[in-house]
Order: C-alpha cells, then sequence, then structure tokens
C-alpha cells in the first residue's frame, strides 16, 4: 500500500510539471525564490503590489489574443483598439465631463465594435485575419492620432486615476476587475454554446459547417471579445498611468502573442489555457520587475519574451508530434 502510495504520488509530481501550466507554475515559484535571494526588496509589499497589478493587465492583453487563436485567427489591432478606448475615453471625462462611468461604458463599446468590425471584415471578404487586423490597425491608431494630435488628456477625474493606485496591502483594486474577466472567460469557454463552437470551429472548420454551426457568428462573437478585452485592458492600463496616452497599446504586440503561446495555446486553433495565459503572464510580469531590481537594461525583455515563444513554440510542437 505504501509503495502504491508513493508511486501514485510520483505519478501526480510527474504529471503536474511535465504539464504546460504545472511546469510554468513551477517555473514561477523557483524564479520567485531565486529572486527573493538575490534582491531583498522582491518580495516587499509594495514591489508585490506592482508585480500583481502589472499582471492584471497582461492577463486581459493575453485573453484578448487567446480568444481568437482559439480560432486559429489573429488580432493585430487589440493594441490600437486600447489605445484608442483609452483616448475617447479620457476624451470623454476631460473635455466633455462625462461620469466615470458613463464614459467607461462608452469605452468598452467602442472595443467591441471594433473587434466586431475585424469579424465582420474576415468572414464577408474571406481575407486572413492577419492581413485585415494590420489594416484595422492602422486605422484605428490613424482615429486614435487624429482625435488628439498625438497629445495625452491629462486631466483625468481623481476617482479614476486613485483606482489604479489603490490597494490592500499588496492587492491592487485592479486585479478584482481581473479575477471577475478570468472566472467569465472560463465559463464562457468551458460552459458556454458559442464557447464551445469557437473551440470547435477552430479544431475542426469543415465538421463544425456541416453540424450546422454559423461559422460567420462564431467568428464575429470571438473577435467582439477580443476587442472588449482589450478594451477593459486599456482602461486599467489608464487607471494605472493617470492620463490618457495615445500610445497606449503600440507594445502590446509581441506580449499578446507572447502570453498565451507561453501558456500552452496553439497557433493552429482548437484549443485554449486560461491557467496556462495566467501562469505566462505572471512569468513575464516577473522577468520585467526582475530586470529592474537587477538593474539590467528593460529593453532585453523583448529579446528574453522572443526566446520564450520560440521556445514554446518548440515545444508544442514537439508535443503534437508526439500525440
Amino acid at each position: 500500500m505504501k509503495k502504491n502510495a508513493n508511486r501514485n504520488a510520483v505519478v501526480f509530481i510527474k504529471t503536474f510539471v511535465t504539464s504546460g501550466s504545472g511546469g510554468l507554475l513551477l517555473i514561477v515559484l523557483l524564479f520567485s525564490i531565486l529572486m527573493s535571494l538575490v534582491a531583498k526588496n522582491f518580495l516587499s509589499t509594495f514591489n508585490a503590489f506592482i508585480v500583481i497589478r502589472d499582471v492584471s493587465t497582461l492577463i486581459l492583453i493575453g485573453f484578448s489574443q487567446m480568444i481568437v487563436l482559439a480560432l486559429g485567427h489573429m488580432n493585430l489591432s487589440l493594441g490600437a483598439i486600447g489605445g484608442l478606448v483609452v483616448v475617447i475615453t479620457g476624451g470623454l471625462m476631460e473635455v466633455y465631463d462625462v461620469p466615470i462611468g458613463a464614459a467607461v461604458v462608452i469605452g468598452l463599446g467602442i472595443g467591441v465594435v471594433a473587434g466586431l468590425l475585424n469579424g465582420i471584415i474576415i468572414t464577408k471578404s474571406g481575407i486572413n485575419s492577419f492581413i485585415v487586423t494590420l489594416g484595422t490597425s492602422s486605422i484605428f491608431l490613424g482615429l486614435n492620432l487624429g482625435i488628439t494630435q498625438a497629445q495625452p488628456f491629462y486631466n483625468i477625474p481623481a476617482a479614476y486615476k486613485s483606482f489604479g493606485q489603490a490597494r490592500w496591502g499588496f492587492i491592487p483594486y485592479m486585479s478584482v476587475i481581473t479575477v471577475i474577466v478570468v472566472i467569465a472567460m472560463a465559463v464562457f469557454i468551458y460552459r458556454v454554446v458559442y464557447g464551445r463552437h469557437i473551440l470547435a470551429l477552430g479544431s475542426n472548420p469543415d465538421a463544425t459547417k456541416t453540424s450546422g454551426i454559423s461559422v460567420n457568428r462564431t467568428i464575429c462573437i470571438a473577435h467582439a471579445i477580443s476587442g472588449f478585452l482589450a478594451a477593459i485592458a486599456g482602461l486599467l492600463w489608464m487607471s494605472q498611468l493617470g492620463s490618457a496616452q495615445p500610445m497606449i497599446g503600440s507594445t502590446w504586440a509581441l506580449s499578446s502573442f507572447a502570453i498565451p503561446i507561453i501558456g500552452g495555446v496553439a497557433l493552429s486553433g482548437g484549443n485554449v489555457s486560461i491557467s496556462g495565459t495566467i501562469f505566462a503572464a505572471f512569468l513575464i510580469a516577473i522577468i520585467g520587475n526582475a530586470l529592474v531590481h537587477l538593474e539590467i537594461d528593460p529593453y532585453y525583455v523583448q529579446f528574453l519574451l522572443g526566446l520564450l515563444i520560440l521556445g514554446a513554440v518548440g515545444l508544442n510542437r514537439l508535443a503534437q508530434r508526439n500525440r
């Protein structure tokens, strides 16, 4: 009995570590322990707050790309959508004195419409999502810069700015929004019919078409959700910065792919990984934070992300071959 229990424990640990999510969690824990030994302030309350606050937006950015990757699509415009939402929301609050709640709702609506526009163009034209979202990214960015003349809105209401800095100990207020989104995303993907349709379409488009599922509607839903999540990420980032910066979202492209891909999401579609994407966001946030503590040029984050993406894609292909 004791031998069987030990054997089962070993098998469980091996399975957990070799799984995508389990391996990432282990890496995050080991890296955090290492940094706590190297940098004495790494585990401080304030630094933990900074890391979790960064993770709160990174998870949303990762989810925004993950939902379209589940189709086998890409969304290169999510950063531009986030930026457009930010400047319109900030402009409504500063220039037109629109209440915070109403401005946020309008901003979220713009994100949904922008994402839906991507889906409609893809379904009506039959053009690859890469090309469509590359084009709409330029359109959204052009609108952004045209509206603002590349000038930020600084006079954001104090209550909105304080939300990005507020915390309970080391837990930022904004993380509550992310937790709600994580739960909603898990329920949608695994329990809602449309979520299952997205996975089915990404896994086997031909079978999905013959089963009577509306392909066009499924594509539009996925891209609308992507735009909605990009809008939330942009609004949280604006609260964190305390101003509506036109270039918010300009650096999201690499992170948006790195987070879900490192988390185990395949580019070919048909699968998602909620937990893997979350742990990948933690890993990227901790790496960026560690470079600051070690006084290393933060631009090396891009270098490390590139290596991580290549490694994750390579491991994913290897796993597919083994299967």
